[in-house]
């Protein structure tokens, strides 16, 4: 086959593809009847809960399947070359130089033992590429990648970058042999509104300059609209839906997608005091389940008889689309699965839990590292107060130090109730470790994996209530049902859950006590949509039952304006804006703020604001405004040389910035001053 004929070929071709895994003695099927084409130079999306196959269809493509998995019909074919009959060496050549994947995690990507400079070149040593000529390929790839220094970034080990950074690397080793095919599996969960926005700009750039064709695996809806040409939509192994990616999200026709979209909080669906989230009801099949019909019928509101005994085909709908549903023009007519009112709660000014002056140092290699600095914050009994900012801007370390897991600096006070808490948990009192309690970003590792739901939750139980044996397990059936959990789930092990089922444990065991206040460290961004929608309003319906306070730490801001009722702002270690969330969504926002809304996939590329850099190492901060080194609107030297101070500029409205309010409604394009009253107040 000469070069010529082969560029004719997509660049890649998944047809009839099945696939089984084998679980104890039995095969049982994992994909089926799967059949999609990414042309040359196209961005594909692939969409679904988690459990759907998305990873699975990546590894077979990329010939990285488990030895109990294997493919049992079918063709993947990229460039015309079916790599399911390739030899080990024609494999490994394949994927040296013709298709690359990025995975979700790149710091287990990553070796960590090994410096960032020689695990890049270990992809030029690969491709055959002279010793000599090596260290000059890392630099001009790490360049494209938009690393400022890759000289000092060569030098560094994995741990010595942050989360953008590695992910940069990362893509810098797929990119490095300029492949046809560059598969994505969720390259941006984890990563801060900012730092998603330079990811995806990258891709972006890098598809327009090298032609590359991209596969692009999210449970970001988001995300792919920004992304991809076209997109499927992918349910327990199956293709719902396929289509161009406007017409599929604007117009769909397969009442899964449906449900998918209406999960999404956004500034259309309210506040959750206004209104509670959609949600998909019921659970995935299991891997393997033998089921006549449609295998979408047990969890769809448009369920008709024949749904269950007769199995759709891939119907063609209109706008060049295709959809596996017998009524696909009525999918848009599908039942809301909410209740019509949001859960009540108890309005309360009484101050549950008072932060004044907290400061937090680190030394590292005999130098300090401010990590807080003079943090000023009130949470109020039964309100949601939410987190936000860049990874490194010190939110997780105020949590570990209000958690009593980091002492504070000296003249640090924290309150409960009135009441001072001592400085490290080991101080503590039994019902004052008991009053605050946190639910973590991976459950995975939150949750010890040899044990039972039963002993995970119950050893909470027994050692934050002191209760008999009777009591303790009285409590653990009742947290597993206000958590939404069966009986038959007591026994599993968090291996046999998914995803959200452990996140739901996570949750119950941070109410095994009688919390006052619960810290959630990003406890749905590792979560389909559907799932993170559940556990917002599983979070939601806690609180109003138990008038429980949250803060919530996240990065997805449409999640925050959904749940909180105020929002700080936070940067190298300082607040820079709090307020009511309706006001700070509002704006005028601070600079900072204002440019992490701007990150939202979901909005246009010209309005997005760009941040020059990275956020600054907290061992050495800019003097006068820390944020003045990558500030858009910075205004002169009293930037540089005047650290401003949080100062009430409206009404339980907090600013740190030298700009006066009136400028920054001028300069952010917002209506006069008496026309933007807090809408909290209002």
């Amino acid at each position: 086959m000469t070069a010529q004929t082969a560029i004719t070929h997509p660049a890649l071709e998944v047809r009839d593809l099945a696939l089984e895994y084998r679980i104890g003695p039995d095969w049982k099927s994992a994909l089926r009847d799967i059949n999609f084409t990414v042309e040359r130079g196209e961005s594909f999306g692939l969409v679904g809960e988690s459990g759907c196959g998305k990873s699975t269809v990546a590894m077979a493509i990329m010939h990285y399947l488990p030895r109990n998995g294997r493919v049992t019909q079918g063709s993947i074919r990229l460039a015309g070359r079916d790599v399911t009959d390739l030899s080990p060496r024609e494999l490994r050549d394949l994927r040296v130089n013709k298709i690359s994947m990025v995975y979700q995690n790149p710091g287990t990507a990553l070796n960590p033992s090994i410096r960032i400079g020689r695990q890049v070149e270990d992809v030029f040593e690969l491709m055959g590429v002279p010793a000599r000529e090596r260290e000059g390929r890392v630099r001009q790839v790490l360049d494209k990648v938009q690393i400022a220094d890759p000289i000092r970034v060569m030098r560094r080990y994995p741990h010595q970058l942050s989360g953008g950074m590695l992910q940069r690397v990362v893509i810098a080793m797929a990119i490095a042999s300029r492949p046809a095919l560059l598969i994505l599996d969720e390259p941006t969960t984890g990563l801060d509104a900012t730092v998603e926005a330079e990811v995806l700009d990258l891709v972006r750039d890098l598809r327009d300059e090298i032609g590359t064709s991209v596969l692009f695996i999210s449970h970001s809806l988001a995300v792919i609209r920004k992304m991809c040409d076209r997109v499927a939509v992918l349910y327990a192994g199956r293709l719902m839906a396929v289509g161009p990616t406007e017409e599929t999200f604007n117009n769909p026709s397969h009442p899964y997608t449906v449900g998918l979209l209406r999960c999404l909080p956004s500034p259309e669906t309210g506040r959750r005091d206004e209104t509670t989230l959609d949600t998909i009801p019921g659970f995935l099949p299991p891997l393997g389940a033998e089921i006549t019909g449609c295998i979408y019928a047990e969890r769809c509101g448009n369920v008709q008889d024949i749904c269950r005994e007769v199995e759709p085909e891939l119907i063609p709908v209109p706008g060049d689309s295709v959809s596996r549903c017998h009524f696909w023009d009525r999918a848009q007519e599908l039942p809301r699965t909410v209740p019509e009112a949001a859960p009540r709660r108890e309005r309360s000014e009484e101050t549950l839990l008072a932060i004044t002056n907290a400061s937090k140092t680190f030394v590292q290699d005999g130098a300090p590292v401010y990590a807080l600095h003079d943090i000023d914050l009130e949470i109020r009994v039964g309100e949601t107060v939410a987190l936000v900012g860049e990874s490194g801007s010190g939110k997780s370390t105020l949590a570990k130090v209000l958690l009593g897991i980091h002492a504070p600096d000296d003249g640090t006070v924290i309150a409960l109730s009135g009441k001072g808490l001592s400085a490290k948990v080991a101080q503590r009192t039994q019902g004052e470790i008991g009053a605050i309690q946190m639910v973590f970003q991976n459950p995975d590792s939150a949750l010890n994996r040899r044990h039972s739901v039963r002993r995970i939750i119950g050893r909470a139980v027994r050692l934050l209530r002191r209760e008999g044996r009777k009591e303790t397990d009285d409590r653990t059936k009742n947290l597993m049902r206000e958590v939404r959990m069966g009986s038959q789930h007591l026994l599993a092990k968090p291996r046999q859950l998914s995803g959200g089922l452990k996140q739901r444990v996570a949750i119950a065991r941070a109410f095994a006590g009688t919390p006052a206040l619960v810290i959630c460290d990003e406890p749905t961004s590792a979560l389909d949509v559907s799932v993170q929608a559940a556990i917002i309003n599983l979070l939601a319906e806690l609180q109003a039952e138990e008038n429980v306070s949250y803060l919530f730490i996240s990065h997805d801001l449409n999640v925050v304006r959904y749940i909180a009722d105020r929002v700080a702002v936070m940067y190298l270690g300082r607040l820079m804006e709090v307020g009511s969330s309706p006001r700070v969504f509002a704006g005028p926002h601070h600079p900072y703020t204002e440019a992490l809304l701007s990150a939202s996939p979901d909005l246009e590329e010209d309005t997005r604001i760009r941040l020059e850099g990275e956020i600054p190492a907290a061992s050495n901060p800019p003097s006068g405004c820390v944020f003045q080194t990558r500030c858009p609107r910075k205004i002169g030297v009293i930037c540089e040389t005047v650290e401003p101070p949080l100062e009430e500029a409206e009404p339980g409205w907090f600013k740190r910035c030298h700009i006066p309010i009136e400028e920054l409604r001028l300069l952010q394009g917002q209506p006069p001053a008496e026309v933007t009253a807090d809408p909290a107040t209002t």
